[in-house]
């Protein structure tokens, strides 16, 4: 059973890991094995003082006093909607005595100001981070925004850890670095996907998150039992099983099972089956209330009895007192959560899983499905690979004469006229945006900053359906297949799908923008010259 005792009084020592006076109770949580973690999500609206804060600091205090919830999150800009700031609410709630799990997203901020409000909430005491792609921008002041999305999760987590260490600066006297922070940083992971080619790259870029420095997973809204099972296998699989995970649990009603379904709320999967069963439930004369309280708590008890390490809860217009519901009658059913399993068997269609069923538990085992057919090969991207062969890598046959013609050209008059020649091939071949630092080499000869709305180099996003862009989905206009699962396709026709999890891509480096990356690559000054460790040719003295 679930310690209820008040939160603070609970623990009283912590070895390893941080100092112990920088332990929050939700971080002691995660990492003591007899304790449970449970938080609860809060949506903040947009304004300052309207109601839909006045209903936030509620249930905080309420939260606060009921002694059961280790942190409380708080949702950054949900929707790509303008909303109140989760770092500055985060700051109010740690002042009522319990502890902000604040969502830090990338779409809004670029890597400047994600490092500004890092050293704030270092200052302040607001350690607890989830760490998130985000939700594409769409209204704002007098149109919609501009979607930022300068780093990846990958790379923002690469940052909070070089901040807890004491991040190195530059200074005019060489560098000097910082105090270390204290964050507690984890990251979403999305096992509810349809298709090989997203979850597979999925599960790649969890990996470079744990790599980065993810200290916790949170998983991604679903129903479907096996699943959740999968992410913890996953987890495991990569040499990771002392990194916590949490199981997500919203407490669905129908109108946000429609909106799921649909890909409104991106990446959260509700099947029609189970829009069926809530639309079923909805006839009851509480609108299907206590049957939805009933659901999330079976999955409260099923996610405790398969491992997880703690529950993130949510949902609209959900109550302390359901929140109090869900974790009360989860523990009461948690004996007997095998044989809930069952009741959570809402697949996609067709859909793929990592590992093959056990057809005993309704969950898996752990032998991986049979991978091994591969798709056909475009002949663009034949082409493609027969070029890198010839010119970019250092045995082909044009790749001393590029070099030496990069050597000759650097610095000179000629080099405008190149850039702008390269750039033009690269329009018409690959959609160029002449960032000056290619990742075509690391994405099958895919540009992730020009076919990519959210500008992922790292690993989609979790917001896409069935292979395809959140943002321009199957049957829309301008309709687009996710980049990543092209490039998992190209590459896997060749055998060489591992690739994308291989190795972090670096975001772009605005310094080298409008330069000539073949310039930069031959003379060993881009992320790939660097990976390879292609040096610029010796001149003659």
């Amino acid at each position: 059973m679930v310690d209820h005792l008040p939160i603070q009084s609970r623990f009283l020592a912590f070895e390893g890991g941080l100092p112990v006076e920088h332990l929050g109770t939700f971080q002691q949580s995660l990492q003591a094995k007899d304790v449970f973690s449970v938080t609860w999500e809060l949506v903040p609206g947009r304004g300052a003082r309207e109601k839909a804060q006045d209903v936030v600091f509620a249930s905080a205090e309420k939260a606060a006093k009921g002694g059961r919830i280790h942190a409380l999150t708080i949702t950054d800009n949900p929707g790509g909607h303008p909303a109140l700031a989760a770092e500055m609410l985060g700051v109010e709630i740690n002042k009522l005595g319990i502890e902000p799990l604040v969502h830090f997203t990338c779409k809004d901020k670029n890597r400047n100001q994600m490092e500004g409000l890092l050293h704030g909430m270092e200052r302040a005491s607001i350690h607890n981070l989830l760490v998130m792609t985000g939700d594409y921008t769409y209204s704002g002041h007098l149109g919609r925004a501009k979607p930022v999305f300068d780093y990846d999760p990958t790379h923002l987590l690469t940052l909070i850890t070089d901040m807890n260490q004491g991040l190195e600066v530059p200074t005019m006297k060489g560098t000097a670095r910082l105090a270390p922070s204290h964050f507690f940083a984890g990251a979403a992971a999305s096992p509810f996907k349809a298709t090989e080619a997203e979850l597979v790259t999925q599960y790649y870029k969890l990996k470079k998150k744990l790599d980065a420095g993810a200290q916790f997973i949170v998983s991604q809204l679903g129903y479907d039992a096996r699943k959740f099972h999968e992410l913890l296998q996953m987890v495991k699989h990569m040499g990771y099983g002392h990194i916590p995970v949490l199981g997500n649990i919203f407490i669905l009603p129908l109108g946000a099972a429609k909106l799921m379904n649909r890909n409104g709320l991106p990446g959260c999967v509700a099947t029609n089956e189970l829009v069926a069963a809530l639309d079923a439930e909805s006839k009851a004369a509480d609108k299907g209330k206590g049957l939805r309280l009933e659901r999330a708590a079976k999955m409260y008890a099923f996610m405790k009895g398969m491992g997880f390490d703690g529950v993130h809860i949510g949902g609209h217009g959900v109550s302390y007192d359901d929140f109090e519901f869900v974790v009360g009658r989860g523990e009461e059913l948690v004996p007997n959560w095998r044989d809930l399993v069952h009741e959570f068997n809402f697949p996609q269609a067709e859909g793929f899983y990592y590992f093959e069923k056990d057809a005993k538990t309704g969950l898996n085992t752990e032998t991986p499905v049979d991978r091994s057919e591969r798709p056909s090969s475009p002949l663009s991207y034949k082409a493609m690979l027969g070029l890198h062969h010839a010119a970019f890598e250092p045995g082909g046959m044009l790749f001393k004469p590029m070099q030496t013609i990069a050597a000759a050209v650097d610095g000179k008059a000629l080099e405008h006229s190149y850039t702008k020649v390269e750039h033009l091939i690269k329009v018409v071949s690959n959609e160029c945006e002449s960032c000056g630092d290619c990742a075509l080499f690391d994405l099958a000869y895919l540009c992730p900053m020009s076919q990519c709305p959210k500008a992922q180099r790292n690993g989609p996003c979790g917001g896409g359906l069935n292979g395809y862009c959140e943002v321009y989905p199957k049957g829309s206009h301008g309709e687009m297949q996710c980049i990543h699962v092209r490039a998992y396709n190209r590459l896997k026709s060749h055998g060489a799908e591992e690739q994308l999890g291989a190795y972090p891509i670096p975001p772009v480096n605005y310094d080298a923008r409008w330069t000539s990356s073949w310039l930069n690559f031959y003379l060993g000054r881009d992320h790939s010259a660097k990976r390879l460790g292609i040096e610029a040719p010796k001149k003659d003295t």
